[in-house]
């Protein structure tokens, strides 16, 4: 189970902190990641981290978005700055054990089965 806090509403080139807290086990074997869905739009994926904490970012948010896990907490956390307009979307963080830990791809949310319940981030210009 996975629990989602943080989002909000922010000015253009604001900055946000996206939270998630992983019930149960076994978390350090998890694949982490971050998707979001604006409206109309497909699901696409955001960041993702290893167990080994490696790191995958889309191209539209590198430099501007930093994933991070704390093991020992059982957390995730997606650092947003920079934020731009085009940003907004529900975001929602997932967790799957995976032979290769990434968000990339159109169906890549599809290879997920553990979901947040989701979180609005909206970035007004």
């Amino acid at each position: 189970r996975l629990l989602e806090s943080g989002g909000g509403s922010v000015q253009d080139g604001g900055s946000l902190t996206l939270s998630c807290v992983v019930a149960g086990n076994p978390y350090r074997d998890l694949c982490m990641g971050y998707f979001r869905q604006a409206p109309g739009k497909e699901r696409e994926g955001v960041a993702s981290i290893a167990a080994t904490g490696q790191t995958t970012y889309a191209d539209s948010v590198k430099g501007r978005f930093t994933i991070s896990r704390d093991n020992a907490k059982g957390t995730l956390d997606l650092l947003m700055n920079n934020l731009k307009p085009e940003d907004t979307a529900m975001y929602y963080c997932a967790a799957e054990l995976l032979p290769v830990c990434t968000v990339d791809g159109a169906y890549a949310h599809r290879l997920f089965g553990y979901w947040g319940q989701g979180t609005q981030v909206t970035v007004s210009s």
